[in-house]
């Protein structure tokens, strides 16, 4: 059954009544087969790439379930908790939890590093319904006694892969030992490796699994390119793509903090205004260079690939890759960062000899070849099917059923 409607989900009203003012109209494809099994109670598995919807398709069940429970959080307590690897993605998550729960009376916090923890403590004094954390600065006010996480009864864990690559997984871990074991969980996760499928064992009970092919969000709405030319070439190959009329909200990647704070200084020097962000920017800095972006005051952002997921600006004409990722799951959550909420997209990235390898990784990813501008062309390495992956939406029982009760130390199977 094709669902074109968010009315088919099953939502209540003030939810349709958000989402119609933000002219947010039909589900994608995570958020037709996620919210009904959410509304049920169900624990989820979600692989999904960034781009497909996913932090809607858990938002909209999340805020229905505590509305129609009807409770009021305890002091210093939360009754959901979102966890999420970077600070960005946070604050994005925790926004969107104001758009779409702007006609429910729910209190909400969010917990981070990089900025001071006072005003933290004070909002999560009464409680919260729902609590947005980073997990080390989470565990830090765990430890000082400003949260308590015995009430919980909702856990969303976000980009469980890249908080995997931060070091995190075992900051989770600990975490989640303080929930109680009746209660539901939600994993999301771009890919798979065994450390993240081995987490999902561990906390989650009888899931159901959605998947979302990358190929959804890297090949179809997105227009890619790659240029061969020296390393030496590509500082003047962006400030020459960067002059050209069209070029108007630009993401450029690099693979270091180092990169990307040259590429901002050598556009400066041809006028190009633009503004770097990575992990080693302070918080302030980093969320006013995002809005300097958002706003348009800067039309070119430098970043490493903390920009890579969670950021969500709109229209985004172009996405740059000065340098190709080693991880070619990396490059997908990149170029994904254009063509959002259904527009179309152009990614150019740029190869040098030494990145021929990650070009190849890359195009066998997403199953087809990236076409060549200008000098030379590669031998594709890309599989002749195209990949094309689907997964049917489960029949969901009574839709009362949440929050079933596990035995401690529950596995699915």
């Amino acid at each position: 059954m094709t669902v074109t409607s968010f009315n088919e989900l099953g939502l209540a009203e003030p939810l349709l009544r958000a989402l119609k003012s933000t002219s947010y109209n039909t589900p994608t494809p995570i958020q037709t087969q996620a919210v009904p099994l959410l509304l049920d109670g169900f624990d989820l598995l979600g692989i999904a790439q960034t781009g497909t919807g996913k932090t809607a398709a858990f938002t909209l069940p999340l805020l229905q379930n505590l509305a129609e429970d009807d409770e009021r959080p305890r002091p210093r307590t939360a009754r959901a908790l979102i966890l999420a690897p970077t600070r960005e993605l946070a604050i994005q998550i925790s926004d969107s939890i104001k758009t779409y729960g702007r006609h429910m009376r729910m209190r909400q916090a969010v917990i981070m590093g990089g900025v001071g923890q006072r005003p933290q403590v004070e909002a999560l004094k009464r409680g919260v319904d729902i609590l947005v954390a980073t997990p080390g600065r989470l565990l830090d006010l765990i430890n000082q006694r400003h949260v308590d996480l015995s009430y919980t009864e909702f856990l969303i864990l976000d980009e469980a892969d890249r908080m995997l690559d931060m070091g995190f997984i075992d900051d989770v871990r600990k975490i989640v030992a303080l929930l109680p074991d009746e209660r539901q969980t939600l994993l999301f996760s771009a890919t798979m490796p065994r450390e993240v499928e081995k987490l999902a064992r561990e906390i989650l009970f009888e899931p159901k699994r959605i998947e979302i092919a990358a190929k959804t969000v890297a090949v179809e709405r997105i227009d890619q390119r790659v240029h061969h030319l020296d390393a030496s070439r590509k500082a003047s190959m962006l400030s020459e793509l960067l002059s050209t009329p069209g070029f108007d909200r630009v993401i450029v990647f690099t693979r270091t903090k180092h990169g990307a704070d040259k590429v901002v200084r050598h556009l400066a020097r041809g006028g190009v205004i633009a503004e770097a962000l990575h992990g080693n920017k302070s918080q302030g800095a980093r969320q006013r260079a995002l809005n300097n972006f958002r706003e348009g005051r800067s039309p070119v952002l430098v970043a490493t690939d903390i920009a890579s997921r969670g950021i969500d600006v709109d229209d985004v004409t172009h996405v740059i890759n000065y340098e190709l990722p080693n991880v070619p799951e990396s490059y997908v959550h990149r170029i994904g960062r254009t063509a959002r909420a259904g527009a179309e997209g152009i990614a150019i990235s740029f190869c040098d000899a030494s990145e021929r390898p990650h070009l190849r990784s890359i195009e066998r990813l997403i199953k087809r070849p990236i076409s060549v501008v200008g000098e030379v062309a590669m031998e594709s390495s890309v599989p002749s099917n195209n990949g094309k992956g689907s997964a049917e939406r489960p029949v969901a029982p009574n839709r009362k059923r949440r929050r079933r009760y596990r035995p401690a130390g529950a596995r699915f199977q």
